[in-house]
């Protein structure tokens, strides 16, 4: 489901006894990548559900919103920049793979 309009139509449509093929084309996604097509009936039945959820367990919702903000913000602080990346040097026991030639090994002929 894209917008609450569509979420309201569903459940007032289900509420009347109108099945989800039905009603699912009478829907239309308005934005994104699939804009202007039908959404799938798996969205249809999943929205009513994390609605009936959001609705029953509004604190449950309120601190996943919340912790996502802060593992995102820990995210971003912690991502090095590129600029930090390019001076770094490898350490001095580091040592590289010898690459295999491509084609394997070369036979004598």
């Amino acid at each position: 489901m894209s917008t609450d309009d569509m979420l309201h139509t569903v459940l007032r449509r289900r509420a009347n006894g109108e099945s989800v093929e039905a009603i699912r084309l009478d829907l239309i996604i308005p934005t994104g990548k699939r804009e202007g097509q039908h959404p799938s009936l798996a969205s249809i039945y999943r929205a009513p559900a994390e609605h009936e959820k959001r609705q029953a367990y509004p604190k449950a919702v309120e601190q996943a919103h919340a912790d996502s903000a802060m593992l995102q913000a820990r995210t971003r602080s912690a991502r090095p920049t590129s600029r930090i990346i390019a001076d770094q040097r490898y350490p001095p026991d580091f040592r590289r793979r010898p690459r295999l030639p491509r084609h394997g090994p070369q036979r004598h002929r």
